[in-house]
């Protein structure tokens, strides 16, 4: 492959989170463009990479050329003579899965954050020289990256190439010092690359994490790539995952890792397997079956689609759902999942104000933009989107008498658009399922996707022998999935304000006051400190204080509102039915028994 356009990256001051890129265009037009994306595949948010771009200095045959600045992510070089070179450093200080990092421990960053794409060269061969830094405490530094390699050893430092821009920027580069394991699913070798101070069985992890991929390639017939890689980045409190065509980039807390010996696996070590398996399950549904309006991305400006609530929402339910099959978790553990995933949705007042195709819509300006007041303005298309396919799978297992399941809507999304590379127009997937049903469907998608009222869970469920609860939190830390402890009518007789707080300045301060409480009432909001109920001081327990009064009760409080002492007068309402829980219906009939035996294996 002969490359039109040819990148240098060298980590040349790590301690100072720094870059140095050169671009090379062997035939620049009169007059030559380069832009930097302004966001990336798979986080629906305008981020402004060229934030981080220095200086940048052009030559060509002839020596130094001018270099203009056209506007926030493009510059232009005219009438350059022969090859022309742009030089340029990155800041890389952002330790997350969509940008760059880069310290004396390891460097990571995506080909959106570096890689300044040539106008009119887009869909030509590119190719990029990885070069190893000469910080001497980087001496043991490797590369970990899908990028197909040209020249150098495994894991070396070398050259690698693309067919275009929208595969080099697809494959994120992890170098360092990283542990590495790996494992094969179907004869193609998975390598998972982990970077950071830990103490984990990578053997468990890969063993687990081979169980999960085995089950949607099972699913999709086979895998769509030759080789897989997941970078992992262990971290003390970090989180995030990000999905690529034969990589994905990971974030996870420490205590998520399995450890040697340890007889059950952990709360912390089941989300990090399904971290995993969300992204990886993301190698058909977003990255191979995608939405119209991302053939091609145009990563210059927003890219808008309705149908997130099934590339991300789907992507949700499959998650936790393959841990079942896989066997890392039984039909309790998954029930458990489900029941904290969904206590988000029912935590939100923005569910019924919002639908999850305006959600898909409002991406850019809502979900990654969430403030104090989104809990009543919004609703995730990941969490309820998992909800509408959960909703979704039932339906057709019911109408079908077990013909059709949510899995067959998703491999024929993979033969008709995934696989030829077409994409999913709008509505097509209504259209799709409503095919396979060989019923119409409008009437289940209007309600789900474009409407705002709660679904009929409970009743589907139960036709699985599955019983849907929804009862109050036992406490702010209450995630839900578990019945508690106490009586729901003991729940409901506590008073509620319907805020959440935390600690902060001696006090409690509130950081949401939900529509319709006793908070909002009174005029309280997001920022007050609560420093006193009925004249005693609360400091930081004033919702566990409300909770010993009752629903109706009126109570008065003193706090600070940007250093001025406040009174309010406030009434209690009963709490919310906000955390979800399932059970197994034992005692249902046969016919419900079959049908969760099909669908769960219970």
């Amino acid at each position: 492959m002969n490359a039109a356009v040819f990148y240098h990256v060298t980590p040349s001051h790590p301690g100072a989170h720094r870059f140095t890129v050169t671009c090379t265009v062997a035939t620049p037009a009169s007059e030559q463009r380069f832009t930097l994306p302004t966001w990336i595949p798979g986080s629906y948010m305008i981020r402004e990479f060229s934030q981080h771009l220095g200086r940048v200095d052009g030559a060509d045959a002839d020596g130094p050329v001018i270099v203009h600045k056209h506007d926030k992510c493009t510059w232009v070089v005219r009438d350059a003579q022969g090859p022309l070179t742009l030089t340029y450093e990155v800041y890389a200080w952002d330790l997350s899965v969509r940008k760059a990092h880069l310290d004396q421990t390891h460097g990571f960053f995506n080909g959106t954050s570096l890689f300044l794409s040539p106008a009119g060269f887009e869909d030509q061969p590119h190719a990029v020289a990885l070069h190893a830094p000469t910080d001497p405490r980087c001496k043991d530094w490797k590369v970990a990256t899908t990028l197909p390699r040209i020249s150098g050893g495994p894991h070396e430092f070398g050259t690698f190439q693309a067919a275009d821009y929208d595969e080099l920027i697809d494959h994120p580069v992890e170098m360092g010092t990283f542990d590495l394991v790996t494992f094969e699913v179907d004869d193609v070798p998975h390598e998972i690359a982990v970077t950071g101070v830990h103490s984990g069985d990578l053997d468990i992890l890969a063993a687990d994490s081979q169980r999960i991929c085995a089950v949607f390639s099972e699913m999709f017939g086979g895998l769509p790539m030759a080789h897989y890689l997941f970078q992992l980045t262990i971290e003390t409190n970090g989180y995030g995952g990000l999905e690529h065509r034969s990589s994905t980039a990971l974030i996870h807390p420490r205590k998520g890792l399995p450890r040697t010996g340890q007889e059950e696996r952990s709360d912390d070590y089941v989300g990090l397997l399904g971290l995993i398996s969300h992204e990886y399950f993301h190698l058909w549904n977003i990255k191979r079956i995608k939405p119209e309006a991302y053939l091609p991305y145009d990563l210059s400006k927003e890219g808008y689609t309705t149908q997130l609530w099934a590339f991300e929402g789907f992507t949700s339910y499959f998650d936790d759902l393959a841990l079942l099959r896989a066997g890392v978790v039984d039909v309790e553990g998954w029930m458990t999942l489900f029941g904290k995933q969904q206590t988000r949705v029912y935590s939100s007042a923005g569910r019924l104000k919002q639908s999850v195709a305006d959600s898909s819509f409002d991406a850019w300006v809502k979900l990654y933009r969430s403030d104090e007041n989104s809990i009543n303005s919004m609703i995730s298309y990941y969490t309820k989107g998992a909800l509408v396919g959960l909703a979704l799978d039932l339906t057709l297992r019911l109408r079908s008498d077990g013909r059709v399941c949510l899995d067959d809507l998703m491999r024929t999304l993979w033969k008709r658009f995934g696989e030829p590379g077409v994409g999913v127009p709008e509505h097509e997937i209504e259209r799709l399922a409503s095919e396979l049903l060989g019923e119409d469907l409008t009437a289940f998608f209007d309600q789900a996707v474009r409407g705002t009222a709660d679904l009929p869970i409970a009743t589907l469920l139960e036709a699985f022998a599955v019983g849907f609860h929804r009862r109050p939190a036992e406490s702010a830390a209450d995630r839900g999935g578990k019945p508690s402890k106490k009586s729901v009518e003991a729940l409901r007789s506590r008073g509620s304000l319907l805020i959440k707080t935390k600690a902060a300045d001696g006090g409690s301060k509130i950081t949401n006051v939900l529509d319709g409480g006793g908070g909002q009432g009174a005029g309280l909001s997001a920022g007050d400190v609560v420093i006193a109920l009925d004249g005693l001081k609360c400091g930081t327990e004033l919702v566990k204080l409300l909770a010993e009064r009752s629903p109706g009760d009126t109570v008065t409080l003193h706090a600070f509102r940007r250093g001025i002492l406040m009174t309010f007068e406030a009434r209690l309402k009963p709490p919310p039915d906000s955390v979800v829980y399932l059970e197994l219906l034992d005692d249902a009939d046969d016919a419900a028994l079959a049908r969760r035996r099909a669908w769960l294996g219970a």
